[in-house]
């Protein structure tokens, strides 16, 4: 069994949801993390999720900061609260840093750090976006007693170093595919119990699929590729990095 980690399934990318679950499932991809990344897709998360049986997430994309206000955090608290009791609602995210290109990174630096303190606050792991901002996340994640996932990791071997030793997982996705990658040169040192799989749906689209709508089904395409690379069975991949998943996550099988 395989599982997608990070993913959006939302109305806004896919008109046939039931023919999205089903791909996956074809593909032994039988649980999903559905990721919130605005205030305004939350409440369509969660409905997608309850109604496919996917796991979600609910947090705020740096993307966003310019517009994070003191109404925002009212309405993610009580999100969050509001779904604590729900076993599908299981991370804090996306949420991070992105300075590609951006000129907002105070206002970014304080939705993290908000966000940062909720999942301490409420017991949740976190899912981690960081572009050109690797200093200044690692700094933030230091201070905060959270565990959580580096989504859609890219950066060097001593970089990944220092998120395993602060207890988080390296998400792993379609650009490990792509011939220009560097991350496969070093993946194997990292190594496979610090590793989860995900598809960054509706982006991020592996070979030999690349230029496609990114689906879950496609976690496959990322397994089989990582296997060759460990040199191991896809059954026994598929195994390890669930577990990964579910320790992270706290999901139960």
């Amino acid at each position: 069994m395989l599982v997608d980690s990070h993913a959006h399934i939302y109305k806004e990318y896919y008109e046939d949801i039931d023919n999205v679950v089903k791909g996956a499932e074809e593909n032994n991809v039988l649980k999903i993390i559905n990721c919130a990344s605005s205030i305004n897709d939350i409440e369509e998360v969660i409905e997608v999720s309850c109604k496919h049986n996917f796991y979600y997430a609910l947090g705020i994309h740096p993307e966003e900061a310019i517009y994070f206000n003191d109404e925002m955090k009212i309405k993610l608290e009580n999100y969050i609260m509001n779904n604590l009791n729900n076993k599908q609602f299981v991370a804090i995210g996306e949420i991070g840093l992105d300075y590609y290109g951006k000129e907002s990174k105070d206002d970014q630096i304080k939705l993290l750090e908000f966000q940062m303190i909720l999942a301490e606050k409420y017991n949740k792991p976190v899912i981690i976006h960081s572009r050109e901002a690797t200093l200044d996340t690692i700094n933030i994640l230091k201070k905060y007693k959270v565990k959580g996932v580096i989504h859609c990791f890219s950066g060097s071997y001593e970089t990944a170093r220092e998120y395993i030793k602060m207890g988080y997982m390296i998400g792993i996705g379609g650009l490990i595919t792509f011939k220009n990658c560097n991350l496969k040169e070093y993946i194997s040192k990292i190594g496979l119990e610090n590793i989860v799989l995900e598809t960054d749906s509706p982006y991020m689209t592996p070979e030999p699929y690349r230029g496609k709508k990114n689906e879950p089904k496609y976690v496959y395409e990322t397994a089989c590729f990582l296997s060759k690379i460990f040199d191991i069975s896809l059954e026994e991949l598929g195994k390890i990095t669930t577990k990964n998943c579910y320790k992270i996550f706290d999901i139960k099988e």
